[in-house]
């Protein structure tokens, strides 16, 4: 099946900041949950990486309907938390994506496009 993706991305929290970004982590894990139980998005998963002298250390993934991803991140909680992430963690990002069948559809857009 397939599946809109948001991908969040982060290094580590900023120095200084460790203790308030862990308490935002908590609290945004119980907002995800919040809107996994209301059926706006499919699921989440969060991942803390091994150490390994890169700059990604975490990453979380959200799935979902594309629709109710967007409505997501055009809402005020969503950007009250894109906004207290952005000053709590160093390398903090995110971005949309796709997986499983759309992942598919858009490699087959691709290998269409490409001249013979």
């Amino acid at each position: 099946m397939g599946t809109n993706v948001v991908f969040m991305g982060w290094d580590r929290p900023t120095s200084g900041r460790e203790r308030t970004a862990v308490t935002h982590f908590q609290e945004f894990l119980e907002y995800l949950g919040g809107l996994q139980k209301a059926g706006t998005i499919q699921s989440f998963q969060t991942v803390f990486l091994n150490p390994h002298g890169g700059d990604l250390n975490g990453f979380a993934l959200i799935q979902g309907d594309s629709g109710k991803l967007d409505a997501m991140l055009s809402s005020e909680a969503w950007e009250t938390h894109m906004t207290r992430a952005g000053l709590e963690l160093d390398g903090f990002g995110y971005l949309r994506g796709v997986a499983g069948d759309l992942l598919m559809k858009q490699m087959d857009g691709y290998t269409r496009a490409i001249p013979a």
